[in-house]
């Protein structure tokens, strides 16, 4: 590792770390519970996105089914909290590990695809994840949990009268998967999925486990998806089939590292801290769901900015690099 390059790693580190103070200072000023709503929606999407990104950005795997994961840690969590009083932290971690084992599991025969064929995949068993939940009487099918509510306690990670500690739940989920991504990306498993991404039969022939590698990514993009799933079902009380593995996660995943430039360390928190603001804020305006307004600002974004700036936002603010690492 050439000192340029470590030096710019400390520099993201350093950079990181006065943003996450000055996000935590946020709350002290900003009062309005529709921009702490707002706030806290940006972070959540914002570590969702990197932890997409370790999968599809890094090694090249492009999934568009993360919402199955997002679901599996919602449902795992509150099933275990309503049906055996099972604490949410305790199910959150459950619900990653469930999750990253069903990637693995779906990883087994699905990485063996290329291309288009695999992005057709993960669509297809997410789709088939969420009929499976609409019709499982167990767990609510197409009715849902209601969430029960029993006062504001850290322990039972439910609140009603403020917003705060979602907030910085969520802070904490956006700083851990930066950081995980920030960790991997320099290790072994970094070099090995941006090789795998570059060139697998390359790759293999200088004796990257292509295979394991895509594995790996998997597992870790899965659990730390699940936990942003689990944090999501305590954040609004109620999750349903639709409301915790419908496409629209999938996509709101995937659009914010695409906007901010995918494969890259900060394209994902970008993207996050402008396109869920803009989402929520023509939602809030127009109602309902934005009437459409929202996916009409999706598309005209991605359109923009793909043949404008096809690397993404980040290549603005990027110079001709040295070295062979991806940022």
């Amino acid at each position: 590792m050439d000192k340029e390059f470590a030096a710019r790693r400390r520099r993201d580190l350093i950079i990181a770390a006065a943003l996450a103070m000055i996000a935590a200072l946020t709350p002290l000023f900003v009062k309005d519970v529709v921009v702490q709503n707002i706030l806290i929606l940006t972070l959540m999407y914002a570590g969702l996105s990197q932890s997409w990104n370790i999968l599809s950005g890094y090694c090249g795997q492009i999934s568009l089914g993360h919402a199955l994961y997002f679901g599996l840690g919602a449902y795992t969590t509150e099933l275990l909290f309503t049906k055996f009083g099972v604490l949410p932290w305790f199910g959150m971690l459950a619900g990653g590990v469930v999750s990253a084992l069903i990637a693995m599991g779906l990883g087994y025969p699905f990485f063996r695809l290329r291309g288009h064929y695999f992005v057709i995949a993960t669509i297809v068993i997410a789709e088939i994840g969420l009929l499976l939940f609409h019709n499982w009487e167990w767990a609510g099918a197409a009715m849902g949990i209601t969430i029960p509510i029993r006062g504001d306690s850290w322990l039972k990670f439910q609140f009603l009268r403020t917003k705060l500690p979602y907030f910085y739940f969520a802070l904490a989920l956006c700083c851990l998967a930066w950081f995980v991504t920030w960790w991997l990306e320099n290790s072994k498993w970094g070099f090995w999925w941006r090789a795998v991404k570059d060139n697998p039969e390359a790759a293999e022939s200088l004796g990257v486990d292509v295979f394991n590698s895509k594995m790996g990514a998997a597992a870790v993009s899965a659990f730390l998806v699940a936990i942003g799933g689990s944090f999501y079902a305590q954040f609004v009380s109620y999750i349903d089939p639709e409301s915790v593995m419908g496409f629209q996660f999938s996509l709101l995943m995937a659009l914010p590292a695409v906007l901010g430039g995918i494969g890259t360390l900060w394209g994902p928190v970008l993207g996050a801290a402008i396109l869920i603001p803009l989402t929520e804020l023509t939602r809030f305006k127009f109602g309902g769901s934005g009437r459409g307004v929202d996916l009409i600002v999706y598309g005209t974004l991605i359109v923009l900015i793909s043949l404008a700036l096809p690397r993404g936002l980040l290549s603005l603010f990027s110079r001709p690099k040295k070295t062979g690492a991806a940022r």
